[in-house]
């Protein structure tokens, strides 16, 4: 963690130093200089953005919960048993390949444009990678690994505690890792329509305004609030995954 620690210091330091390298040669209002946009952020981050950004992890959260409540036991289930694979699967390959941002419409007028169709569709993003990861990883569990519980007689429970689910965090992990980034992109965009907070809808209103100060203040903290995520995935993977990393 120390070790990640220091790379992220080091990427942002190169990173600023970079945009104050173009700010300098461009020499424009639309890409100030990065100190400009710190002391800005500064000013407005308790009384402005980070209400917008708590509503933006909010929604975030929202859609992995419940992606990850339903999707890791679906894909438990597909993976496991045969039946249930043949039956989902064809339903996860028609949807799974259709852009989500396409069903963005079909949400609003479903669920309106207020905060549900904002969480259905992080919901949406996320829980097919989900499923099929878990599904693929207990497809490869070796058949000879189940035989020494279910000779002695163990439950499902034991065979998903001590099989299933340490078999299955590492590619679930990953899954929620990579979903992660579309999932916040597509939410920046979802936040432009019937929204009075979040980050994207702070951005946007911003640039409207030629606020450039603003507008950037709101790109920082959306690239922080990324980086936050990862971070925390990358540590649960390091509590739960420890055999990964010996």
């Amino acid at each position: 963690m120390k070790h990640n620690f220091f790379g992220c210091l080091g990427a942002a330091v190169a990173l600023f130093f970079l945009w104050w390298l173009i700010s300098l040669f461009l020499n424009l209002p639309i890409v100030p200089a990065p100190w400009k946009v710190l002391e800005r952020l500064q000013q407005i981050f308790l009384s402005s953005i980070a209400v917008h950004a708590l509503y933006s992890l909010g929604r975030i959260t929202l859609g992995l919960l419940l992606a990850v409540g339903i999707g890791y036991p679906v894909g438990i289930f597909m993976g496991h048993l045969v039946r249930v694979d043949r039956i989902f699967s064809p339903v996860v390959y028609l949807l799974y390949p259709v852009p989500k941002i396409a069903m963005l419409p079909i949400l609003m007028l479903l669920v309106g444009v207020g905060e549900m169709s904002k969480v259905l569709m992080i919901f949406l993003i996320i829980v097919f990678q989900v499923v099929i990861a878990v599904r693929d990883a207990v497809r490869s569990i070796p058949q000879e690994t189940y035989v020494p519980l279910l000779s002695l007689g163990a439950s499902p429970f034991s065979v998903f505690r001590h099989i299933l689910w340490p078999a299955s965090l590492p590619k679930f992990i990953t899954a929620v890792r990579v979903a992660m980034a579309t999932a916040i992109s597509i939410l920046f965009f979802t936040e432009t329509f019937g929204a009075q907070y979040g980050l994207g809808y702070f951005i946007m209103d911003a640039w409207l305004r030629v606020n450039y100060l603003e507008m950037y203040a709101g790109i920082v903290v959306l690239s922080i609030l990324g980086l936050s995520l990862f971070s925390f995935l990358d540590f649960i993977e390091m509590r739960i995954c420890r055999w990964q990393h010996k």
